[in-house]
């Protein structure tokens, strides 16, 4: 895929990820539906499957949650090079696009947090402080479900993998109402891949 990106659209691409990163309530993955909406919707920067293996490989790699936001910027930049994979112009676009989707996802909200989290502790037994606490969780429930469903949308097999959705559902269930640790969960999860059934 090739496309053109003008000095306005990194600017773009830039602001775009500043906005996010402070509506990332819950962490960037709570965001996916808006960069969906704007990398391969309405600026086709991406394409659906670029958009699904970024994030599929980042939840797979070890470390921070927070890998897919530069496997799309490195997937813009590289079809914004239009230049052989593995070149030099790739590459350079490459790292200038994970470059400004990292920035621009980052440094709001480390800032905000940093700042944010000091007065909290401060003030922490204050009533507004706990009413907040308790407020922000069905939004990043909420969030989290809809990152869920468009991911699953694009695999394009939403009715056929009933069986995903049960296991994801009665995980929730079981998270919510025991005190089960998740690696057991994670293990018959694995079991259930394992054997073919989910």
């Amino acid at each position: 895929m090739t496309i053109s990106l003008t000095a306005a659209d990194w600017v773009s691409l830039l602001t775009h990820f500043l906005s996010l990163s402070l509506l990332a309530i819950g962490g960037a993955v709570s965001t996916l539906p808006d960069m969906h909406r704007t990398l391969v919707d309405e600026n086709h920067w991406l394409l659906d499957t670029q958009f699904s293996t970024s994030v599929a490989l980042a939840q797979a790699a070890p470390g921070p949650n927070v890998l897919f936001v530069a496997l799309f910027g490195w997937h813009v930049g590289l079809n914004a090079s239009g230049a052989a994979a593995g070149s030099t112009l790739a590459w350079a676009y490459g790292l200038a696009g994970m470059s400004v989707t990292m920035l621009g996802v980052l440094l709001p909200s480390t800032t905000l947090t940093l700042l944010s989290s000091r007065w909290a502790h401060k003030n922490r037994e204050l009533r507004a402080v706990r009413a907040f606490k308790q407020g922000m969780a069905p939004v990043v429930i909420a969030l989290l479900l809809s990152t869920g469903w468009i991911l699953s949308v694009n695999l394009g097999k939403t009715g056929a993998s009933w069986p995903l959705w049960l296991v994801s559902i009665v995980s929730a269930l079981v998270i919510w109402r025991s005190k089960l640790h998740l690696l057991w969960l994670l293990a018959a999860g694995a079991l259930l891949g394992w054997f073919g059934w989910v």
